[in-house]
């Protein structure tokens, strides 16, 4: 039963329905486009380069001269697929002219003063992360949305990870698979390398064992999730936000790993970066969660920022030195009580530091053993260590109502931009919700304060079976009733109207009930 909405939240929905009738010359537009595409196809040219651009420029009276400038840079060193894409824009373009009336009431205007800004996509920024973090292997297999993740980590590898004579310092593999490349990762940075894979869900499903060792074993690694819809092959080239519980539990038997939940293309630079930091000080994967709209659609963000003074966190790592002056080392013996151990590099020591890398059991020292008293002890030590990380992940972003109110809500990840624009909203109608943005999993004590805070807590997420509300209610203990789910998972980025109907929807509710 849904308990009443505090007075705070009940006042009647406005909704501004102004945007409709650009929405009509929209659908206008892409007919147009369409018709037009059918009657130019038997141009070879438009057959070879024809798109429904030309036309869409025309109808909303697009500068042709600067679509030529970027054809320019797009095409640079290809004269001949320049040539034929000019040629195609004007049969197009030509074709609109004379045959509708150009422009419509839509139109597309210059926005040449937006300041320092940059517009970049979100899996070419987490790569850029990836190379400012120290990574120098990536091991993937293609699958959209990911794939120009990686091709981005080529391309700056090019760049920052190339001397001067010509050579590579960084090592690309294409696996055949999946579960090869996940193993690929495993084995190079158990070696010392940072290493990392990049895929989308139906890739982290058939990564289940290796993450379940990496897990056990301790071994650090990255994992770049662009999330698309699902389950199986679901919707390739749309977005949702559905690998959360997959994830955050991967592999079978008792697992926890660390999620990180980026924002927007600028979060993915830096979480991209901090990732490596969080796999080796945790010896453990890591789960950068982007989905399809962060990662492959261009943002306009803030220039990325760097810290030159940064150094990369190797963890614990027993030294050569330490080592030879008779350090007890066991690979997994809890020195300091925050449940992570002491790991060496292979060839540290010629005699001592040496250790069996296994997915078995084993006791404090790595030695093989199925005694229920020391599996309880590791599994306990990694409970520990999972702990540990909340004071290492990134804090979630509170931001109180400008009045007081008695109801919140609750997001993560590319939600934020439906956000920002249903909070504002909600302001005008006099309607105040604080808000708390999840950034990281697992989730700080703050997330589970802000719960107990509110009598209603809306939680907004791009799935169907409200994954996040499901982590919330295992990891907080707070009962069902206090969070409501709003939900969106057409494939389509959430925007304003999703939140504000759903919001309107349990306004109704609660004065029925």
């Amino acid at each position: 039963m849904f308990a009443p909405l505090p007075t705070s939240i009940k006042p009647h929905f406005v909704h501004h329905r102004e945007n409709d009738h650009w929405i009509g010359l929209l659908a206008r537009v892409l007919g147009i486009m369409e018709r037009t595409a059918e009657e130019l196809r038997a141009d070879p040219a438009f057959r070879r380069n024809g798109t429904f651009g030309p036309e869409a420029w025309e109808l909303l009276d697009i500068d042709p001269g600067e679509v030529e400038r970027l054809f320019s840079e797009q095409y640079r060193g290809k004269e001949a697929l320049l040539e034929s894409n000019r040629k195609a824009l004007h049969l197009g373009r030509d074709y609109a002219l004379a045959n509708f009336a150009c422009p419509i009431g839509l139109r597309v205007s210059r926005r040449d003063a937006v300041g320092d800004r940059i517009f970049i996509d979100g899996n070419a920024a987490a790569a850029l992360g990836a190379v400012y973090g120290g990574a120098t292997v990536a091991a993937w297999y293609p699958i959209t949305p990911s794939s120009s993740l990686a091709e981005s980590f080529a391309k700056w590898c090019r760049k920052f990870r190339t001397d001067p004579d010509g050579r590579q310092r960084y090592a690309i593999v294409q696996a055949e698979d999946e579960l090869s490349s996940i193993g690929m990762v495993i084995g190079a940075a158990w070696n010392g390398a940072r290493a990392f894979t990049a895929t989308s869900g139906p890739g982290v499903s058939l990564m289940q064992e290796f993450l379940g060792l990496a897990y056990f074993a301790e071994i650090p690694a990255v994992l770049f999730d662009v999330q698309r819809g699902s389950p199986s092959t679901g919707m390739p080239t749309r977005t949702q936000q559905a690998d959360l519980v997959s994830c955050a539990y991967a592999s079978h038997g008792d697992t926890k790993h660390v999620l990180l939940l980026p924002e927007d293309p600028r979060e993915c630079f830096e979480f991209g970066a901090l990732a490596f930091d969080l796999a080796d000080r945790l010896q453990t994967p890591i789960f950068v969660m982007l989905d399809l709209d962060i990662g492959m659609q261009d943002w306009l963000i803030e220039p990325l920022a760097w810290d030159d003074a940064r150094r990369l966190d190797r963890g614990k790592v027993m030294t050569a030195a330490e080592l030879e002056a008779g350090r007890d080392f066991g690979r997994y013996l809890d020195v300091d009580g925050d449940g992570i151990a002491y790991r060496t590099y292979p060839g540290t020591h010629p005699v001592r530091g040496g250790y069996f890398t296994r997915g078995t059991t084993k006791d404090r020292y790595a030695r093989y053993t199925e005694e229920g008293p020391a599996y309880v002890d590791n599994m306990q030590r990694l409970l520990r260590k999972f702990e540990t990380a909340k004071a290492l992940v990134p804090k979630p972003v509170v931001t109180r109502a400008a009045q007081p109110t008695t109801a919140g809500v609750i997001w993560f990840g590319s939600t934020g931009a439906a956000m920002a624009e249903s909070l504002a909203e909600l302001e005008r109608q006099d309607i105040h919700l604080d808000r708390l943005r999840i950034r990281a999993f697992p989730f700080d004590d703050s997330i589970a304060e802000f719960v107990a805070a509110h009598e209603h807590v809306f939680v907004v997420e791009q799935n169907r079976d409200a994954q996040l509300k499901t982590l919330l209610l295992a990891e907080t203990q707070y009962p069902a009733t206090r969070m409501q789910s709003v939900l969106h998972y057409g494939g389509l980025p959430m925007d304003h109207r999703c939140v504000m109907d759903a919001l309107e929807q349990y306004a109704a509710q609660g004065e029925a009930a």
